[in-house]
């Protein structure tokens, strides 16, 4: 970590780290910024963040549960956010894992669950709670938690560090981008995040939601208190801050996934330079990028389910009808699954796979006379597509008629 990259109030922050790095200097971040910040640069951006949030809390305040727009997304902020560090997943094996109740499944995939379930139970909680939910506690569990199913982590899931981490570098410190605290310092920074989250201070009268945001994740990546697994952690804390404001969440990991140099160098202005600037409006372009793609989903899916109910005659209240609206969020499952979903019995729930299958719907994907798994593939073509694509309908097959 070069000196001369950081501006001198970051440079008054370095200390000495310990043997065997002891010719190294960590930095010790400040407490996260309370007071205004200057954001002229990016006020359009963040004006454009917020309508963005406003329209999904309209389209959230007709459903039931507007806290979980959509568990599908939950799966593929899961599955982005831990690409970023380099643990690979598709949806399909992770929906098959949940839904089809594959417990074969490899290592990698168990750990974009944990992630998918997490947020599952944290988003509701953290809308009860409010930002009281943000403790040292928690965020050990969430540590924990996250990284259960990662045999290669060498230290004890949920502890925080006893060792000195750097990025960047290729492996050597003396080539890295950011020297976080040594690990005596850890608990202390981290303490100063939690106080930031819990939104006590002249922060909730001067920054709006996205600045917290981008404020509290800089600082918590800048503290890196685990040694490793900090980049999931942090996007955690994204849509559990924003359910906890009482805003319907938004999982921004799919956008930084695909805006990767931009999301680093972001960081790394706020980090070296404090120039907060940088990653507000990387964050606010994030949400507006992140409604905008919601949105064209929802309405692929919506052509999609118009496009299924023309290809037999549905009885009103069947089965089989009422599952096309649970397979836009159940796209990889078993007829059990179904009958669980539906509350009906394994022959309905068989019976309405059945009809599902004879229209191509459903496809079934093991070949196997029993533990068969149904995949609805034209809901996975939508959903699973590359972040800004447009969403292609597969063609309806020649056979496809009822």
């Amino acid at each position: 970590m070069k000196r001369d990259h950081l501006v001198h109030a970051v440079r008054e922050r370095l200390v000495r780290l310990p043997p065997p790095h002891a010719s190294h200097y960590g930095v010790v971040p400040a407490r996260p910024p309370e007071a205004g910040i200057a954001l002229t640069e990016v006020l359009s951006r963040l004006s454009r963040a917020s309508q963005a949030i406003g329209r999904v809390q309209a389209l959230a305040e007709d459903m039931e549960d507007h806290f979980q727009i959509s568990r599908i997304l939950k799966r593929q902020e899961a599955i982005s956010s831990s690409a970023i560090e380099g643990t690979n997943s598709t949806l399909d094996e992770l929906l098959a894992v949940e839904d089809a109740e594959d417990e074969d499944a490899r290592s990698q995939v168990r750990q974009v669950r944990d992630y998918a379930v997490l947020l599952d139970r944290l988003v509701p909680e953290a809308q009860a709670r409010g930002p009281a939910i943000f403790t040292l506690d928690m965020i050990q569990r969430l540590h924990a938690e996250a990284m259960r199913s990662d045999s290669d982590y060498r230290d004890v899931p949920g502890k925080l560090r006893q060792t000195v981490v750097w990025i960047g570098g290729g492996g050597h410190i003396a080539y890295s981008t950011w020297n976080p605290p040594p690990p005596d310092r850890v608990r202390d920074c981290l303490l100063d995040t939690i106080d930031y989250l819990r939104n006590e201070g002249l922060q909730a009268v001067h920054q709006n939601l996205v600045t917290r945001m981008a404020v509290a994740h800089a600082h918590f990546e800048a503290v890196h208190p685990f040694r490793d697994g900090n980049g999931r952690v942090g996007r955690l804390l994204l849509p559990i801050m924003m359910a906890a404001d009482g805003t319907v969440p938004l999982y921004l990991s799919s956008y930084i996934d695909a805006h990767k140099d931009e999301y680093y160098a972001a960081l790394k202005g706020a980090q070296q330079q404090l120039e907060w600037a940088g990653i507000v409006g990387f964050l606010a372009d994030a949400v507006i990028g992140t409604v905008d793609e919601l949105m064209v989903t929802r309405r692929a899916l919506k052509r999609l389910q118009g496009e299924w109910i023309g290809r037999r005659k549905f009885r009103k209240n069947a089965a089989s009808t009422r599952a096309l609206d649970v397979l836009t969020n159940h796209p990889v499952l078993t007829v059990k699954r179904l009958g669980q979903l539906l509350d009906v019995s394994s022959a309905q729930a068989s019976q309405a796979v059945d009809q599902l299958v004879a229209v191509n719907i459903l496809r079934e994907r093991t070949g196997y006379q029993r533990n068969r798994v149904f995949v609805a593939s034209e809901v996975l073509t939508i959903v699973n597509r590359p972040f800004g694509a447009e969403p292609a309908l597969p063609e309806r097959p020649n056979d496809a008629t009822a």
